[in-house]
């Protein structure tokens, strides 16, 4: 019962409102002690553990968005060796991964949610991972919040869908129809060694933006999709283990990639925690 008012009074909230809000606050200088104080609650509530922060003291960080997105200290996530190796793009916990069944993808709970919208409502950009494989893995507050590749890749496009803001925790992706498809996301393509890769960045209630480190900050909006493709001279390459994007506050990363490409590790779960850098799968 809980669950079902939790997810009904996201139906009634104007999220993009509270989201651009928090965004702002999360953004703003202009108080150092209630910014601290923010930044201790944080860590006290969620049991972020700052030791393995870059910079470990939490009133170091100018605003709330830089404790969040923080980084970590160089060797404190290693990332498994081999090319033949997938790494998890992200500290989280495996929500759901299996095959793609013709253009759906599993959420939870018998919920599930259209391939071809999830990257944009392109089916000629959804085709070549019709039955493939996936992975969605949820950040948790307490999490590392940057973005990493799980393979080498040439980035070839970037798609933005604007749409709503519900919340992506497990109670909500088990009561909202199609969420990862009709929240806003940023659906980045790569070409690997093992074939195309989409990683899709699903963006949330409260969610300031979600940023790329080839163009900066997404603001959430309510515009048309947008693409942006680069290739040639804007041709941007991407070792495995580098940093792609981050959320700037929480949410899901969705991994896709075609059919016999790759298989996950028997030990990946739904339900099980991940690091950034650990062996995720194996690439065919």
């Amino acid at each position: 019962m809980l669950d079902k008012l939790f997810v009904l009074s996201q139906y009634l909230t104007p999220q993009l409102a509270l989201s651009r809000l928090a965004g702002r606050l999360a953004d703003s200088d202009r108080s150092p002690a209630l910014k601290n104080r923010t930044i201790q609650w944080f860590i006290d509530r969620y049991g972020v553990d700052m030791s393995e922060a870059a910079e470990p003291d939490p009133t170091a960080y100018p605003t709330f968005n830089a404790f969040f997105t923080r980084a970590l200290k160089p060797g404190a996530r290693p990332v498994a060796g081999g090319d033949e190796v997938l790494v998890s793009p992200a500290d989280g916990a495996i929500s759901q991964l299996g095959e793609v069944t013709g253009d759906r993808v599993f959420q939870a709970k018998g919920q599930s949610f259209s391939l071809v919208e999830l990257l944009g409502g392109d089916p000629q950009r959804a085709e070549p991972f019709a039955e493939g494989a996936f992975a969605t893995i949820y950040l948790a507050p307490r999490d590392y919040h940057r973005i990493h590749m799980p393979v080498a890749g040439q980035l070839r496009e970037m798609i933005h869908v604007p749409g709503r803001l519900f919340s992506v925790n497990p109670a909500t992706a088990a009561n909202v129809p199609n969420l990862f498809a009709r929240n806003e996301r940023v659906v980045c393509l790569f070409d690997t060694a093992a074939g195309p890769l989409a990683l899709v960045l699903v963006g949330a209630m409260i969610v300031g933006s979600v940023e790329t480190t080839w163009a900066g900050v997404v603001v959430p909006g309510s515009g048309p999709v947008t693409e942006c493709r680069y290739q040639d001279d804007k041709a941007i390459r991407f070792a495995k283990g580098e940093e792609m994007g981050r959320f700037r506050l929480g949410s899901t990363v969705i991994m896709v990639m075609p059919k016999g490409r790759v298989h996950w590790n028997r030990d990946q779960v739904p339900g099980k925690s991940v690091r950034m850098g650990e062996a995720f799968g194996t690439l065919a």
